[in-house]
Formats: C-alpha cells, sequence, structure tokens
C-alpha cells in the first residue's frame, strides 16, 4: 500500500489504541453492531461510537445500514483491509484481553444463532417441501465447485445469499466474499451459518439485487441461487448483475427449468416458473456476457410432481490485459474483439 506519511501517521494514530485494536480484531472475526462491541468491550455506547467514528474517518473500518440496525465491518478497500490484516494478525490470542473479548464474541455469536436456528425451524417445512420436488442440493453444489475450479480468486458476490451456502462452500478460494438479501431473517441465519463455519473473510448485509450496495467492475464471481423464479424481472437482475463483474469475470445462474407447477406460484410466491437455456443465453447477451456452460440436474424418484434444476455460467467479455509489472489490478481492459 503505497500512500503519503502525512496519511501514513494519521492511519497509525487511529488505530494505536486499545479499544481500538481491539475492535480491529473483533471485526476481523466478522460484522458486528454498536450494541454487539458495547458487550463485547464493556464499555458505553457513546465511547464505542467514537472509537468506531475515528477508524471509520481513517478508513479502517466500513459501516452499512440494515433496518434500524447499523453494522461495523473491516473496510472492503482491499488495500487498506490487507493492511489492517497484518495488524491485528500480529496481536497474540493468548493476550488475556484478547481471550476474554473472543469469549464474549462467541457469546454474541451463539444469540445470533439461536435466533437464526428459532426462524429456520419455523419455516423448515415449506422449504423441505421445495426440496423435495428436486434433485438433492449436494448434487448441485458439487457441480458448482468442479465448475467453479480450485484456483484462488479475489473476490465473490452472492445474490439473494439466503443461508449464505454459496460463501460457505467457496470462501477457501476468494480473499472477500459479499453476500445480499433483503430479508433481515435470512441474513441472521447466513451470518449464524458463516460464523459456524468459521468463515471471516465472508460479509452479508441487507439489499436490493436491482440495487445491490456494491462496487461495480469489481467482483470474479457473481452468484444468483434459486432467486430469479421471485422476480418479476429477472432480465434486469442479471444485467445488474453483470455490471458487477470485473472484466472476465464469471456469472453463475441456478434456478428451475421451465415447469407447470402453478401452485409455487399461489403458495410460494414464486413470479416465474422456470427459464428455458434459450431465455437465459438472450439475457446473458443482452448484459454482455458469453454463455459458456449449461448443466440440468434432473430430479430423481417416483414424485409426480418434480422439478428440474439448471446452472447456467455467462462470462463477461471485456478482456483482462495482464500488467506487464505484475500489478493484480489490470492495466486496462477492452471489449472482446479489440485490441491495443
Amino acid at each position: 500500500m503505497h500512500i503519503s506519511l502525512d496519511t501514513m501517521v494519521d492511519t497509525l494514530k487511529a488505530a494505536a489504541e486499545s479499544s481500538r485494536l481491539r475492535i480491529l480484531v473483533l471485526l476481523s472475526r466478522g460484522d458486528l453492531t454498536v450494541s454487539d462491541l458495547t458487550e463485547i468491550l464493556g464499555q458505553s455506547q457513546p465511547r464505542v461510537s467514537r472509537h468506531l467514528k475515528l477508524l471509520l474517518d481513517a478508513g479502517l473500518i466500513g459501516r452499512y445500514q440494515e433496518g434500524s440496525w447499523a453494522f461495523f465491518r473491516l473496510t472492503d478497500t482491499d488495500n487498506s483491509r490487507d493492511f489492517v490484516q497484518r495488524l491485528v494478525s500480529g496481536i497474540s490470542e493468548a493476550d488475556p484481553q484478547v481471550v476474554r473479548d473472543l469469549e464474549r464474541l462467541a457469546a454474541v455469536k451463539r444469540k445470533r444463532q439461536d435466533r437464526a436456528a428459532e426462524y429456520f425451524s419455523e419455516n423448515a417445512a415449506s422449504w423441505d417441501h421445495i426440496r423435495s420436488l428436486h434433485v438433492p442440493d449436494r448434487a448441485v453444489e458439487a457441480a458448482l465447485i468442479k465448475l467453479v475450479g480450485k484456483r484462488p480468486f479475489q473476490s465473490m458476490l452472492d445474490l439473494g445469499t439466503g443461508t449464505g451456502r454459496l460463501l460457505e462452500i467457496f470462501a477457501p478460494l476468494y480473499r472477500r466474499g459479499v453476500g445480499i438479501d433483503m430479508s433481515r431473517e435470512m441474513l441472521s441465519v447466513a451470518r449464524a451459518n458463516l460464523d459456524r463455519a468459521g468463515v471471516a473473510n465472508a460479509q452479508v448485509r441487507q439489499g436490493d439485487i436491482f440495487s445491490p450496495p456494491v462496487e461495480r467492475n469489481a467482483f470474479d464471481l457473481v452468484t444468483i441461487h434459486q432467486v430469479l423464479h421471485y422476480l418479476d424481472d429477472p432480465a434486469r437482475a442479471i444485467a445488474e448483475a453483470a455490471r458487477l463483474l470485473r472484466p472476465s469475470g464469471r456469472l453463475i445462474v441456478v434456478d428451475f427449468a421451465p415447469h407447470n407447477l402453478e401452485f409455487l406460484r399461489d403458495q410460494h410466491a414464486h413470479m416465474r416458473l422456470g427459464f428455458s437455456d434459450r431465455q437465459i443465453s438472450e439475457w446473458f447477451a443482452e448484459a454482455g456476457l458469453d454463455l459458456e456452460d449449461s448443466q440440468e440436474f434432473e430430479p430423481r424418484g417416483g414424485n409426480e410432481a418434480r422439478l428440474t434444476v439448471k446452472l447456467w455460467l455467462g462470462r463477461d467479455r471485456r478482456l483482462l490485459i495482464a500488467d506487464p509489472s505484475n500489478d493484480p489490478l489490470p492495466a486496462k481492459t477492452y471489449p472482446m474483439g479489440e485490441t491495443a
């Protein structure tokens, strides 16, 4: 990270205080509210809020609103995030104060998991009914893992993240993951699941799939898993997702093939009864994506009312031109077919 001397001094001043360092250690483990931090640190809310403001002003952390709740996280800026991670990695987890903070953090996360479990149990019957109509989720997940491959990448965005499952299975590959969902209840489930799985490099936040609160041209992988059928304008969602991709980035859509199960529309709020390859291919093309792969997962068993799951992979047409200086950012990008 190359910044001016004065900026570096201000950044170090912001971090060089025990409570603020404790906050950075805690946020390196996941997003937290002011109330969470007040409970963990054992300090008054005004005092915690002042520490957070100083860290915000220094660009070391970020803030986002979720209804009446404000969540804080490590900054989204790669260089600043790396700086903070290096800073907190040098602090011993055996330090008595850090040990106490992490114990209280674990208690806060257990409360989240209890709330999430309660919501999940209340809705499990409905979700289980739909799951019984199609191939098991693990088969689709195995195909996704094979399709994405084993090569690490910088960033992932999961639109309509739901339980956060895709963020969990791809966590070993990305450096930064973000999940977006409109439902605060589902976000609670996702946070609890990510906490339980020990995923610290992903965050979830409330937002509209048509106007997600993230930067454009910033993600190597964007996923839309079993979301399109709830939308009145799926083409617009795909177009918006494409704008969030880096050059040569990938968009994966998982949804149902065309079907005639009207009860899903009447009882489960499905707006669309599946999608054809042609429909998805046309929407990809309009969004500047090439359809690279399409896979089909037919249901198994003898149930007369079944759903076929489809997986579509699209890639951004812009070419990623490597910088000869080995800078991780591209020197320039060109639309497919153009050259320097």
